[in-house]
């Protein structure tokens, strides 16, 4: 039990103690044999010092956000808090089942060459409950430029701690408002390393409005420019231009901007005319509720 290396769970929070209670409780009872030291990173928040832990097998340290408001700069304060050989993230409203992190660790310490582990999740939406699995022979830069694939969500990553800080690096922390912050990681490790995953749904992922990113289409419209600016690889893979584009036309239509929603739409039909995308900013520029649409998409464990 003693040679299982320590893991350092971090949870960016903010005003959801409830929420946070019960992840906090998902990751305590883990299976994992070894020690877990869980991070508990306020952000523009009263840090809640009870919450701290003594036990070294399952340690509970509070600190706060040091770095950029918002969940990178929360990431990245409990990365450099953190003193596991392991690093590993949950979002406060998020839950683990109990045998998720043994078997990101079982499965990352018997693969030689990859230094990131994901798993399957439960989508957890209004009492429907969709189950999606990543693929792993898509799990590669090229594969991570076609398609976002939700299903490797930041609540199920592991990570080695050398790589985190030396190979990888940090998460984002200039993209507006920290949306898509997971994505663009993503994006550098698996240009950096090999990503494996455990075939199983191993984490319940809630998806409430508070997660939506309701009523800020501007500040995504901007994070996704960044993303495009940031990587100019996509302008070779017209199919994950296209998806990103897509959504941008489908915020602009969101904020009312007629005249840029036209012409993102245009943009990414020339680029892949079965992007789906481009007919839902269609629909909204039409005035369908974007609201209306993107609670429709999570339904079936999707987003726009």
């Amino acid at each position: 039990m003693d040679s299982l290396p320590l893991v350092s769970v971090i949870v960016p929070t903010r005003d959801r103690p409830e929420m946070l209670g019960r992840a906090l409780r998902r990751i305590e009872t883990q299976t994992y044999a070894g020690p877990i030291e869980t991070i508990v990173v306020f952000d523009r928040s009263e840090p809640d010092l009870s919450l701290e832990r003594p036990d070294p097998r399952r340690r509970v340290r509070v600190i706060t956000n040091t770095r950029t408001p918002g969940l990178a700069g929360g990431r990245n304060s409990g990365a450099q808090a953190a003193e596991g050989e392991y690093l590993a993230f949950c979002d406060d409203d998020d839950e683990w089942l109990p045998g998720k992190l043994a078997a990101q660790i079982d499965l990352l310490r018997a693969s030689s060459d990859a230094a990131v582990a994901t798993c399957g999740i439960y989508i957890q939406y209004q009492g429907k409950v969709t189950t999606r699995v990543p693929d792993e022979d898509l799990l590669d830069f090229e594969g991570f430029l076609r398609d976002r694939m939700t299903e490797v969500h930041p609540s199920t990553f592991v990570v080695e701690a050398v790589a985190f800080r030396d190979k990888i690096g940090p998460v984002d922390e200039e993209l507006p408002g920290s949306y898509a912050e997971d994505y663009e990681w993503l994006l550098r490790a698996s240009r950096a390393t090999t990503i494996v995953s455990v075939p199983e749904p191993l984490a319940r992922i809630w998806w409430h409005p508070k997660s939506f990113f309701a009523d800020r289409w501007r500040m995504i419209d901007d994070a996704l420019e960044h993303l495009l600016e940031t990587y100019p690889e996509f302008r070779d893979c017209p199919e994950g231009w296209a998806r990103i584009r897509g959504q941008q036309a489908f915020a602009r239509a969101a904020l009312g901007d007629r005249e840029q929603a036209i012409a993102a739409i245009r943009e990414t039909l020339n680029a892949d005319r079965t992007e789906k995308r481009a007919l839902l900013a269609g629909l909204v520029v039409a005035g369908v509720s974007a609201d209306r649409l993107l609670a429709l998409a999570h339904r079936f464990g999707r987003g726009i």
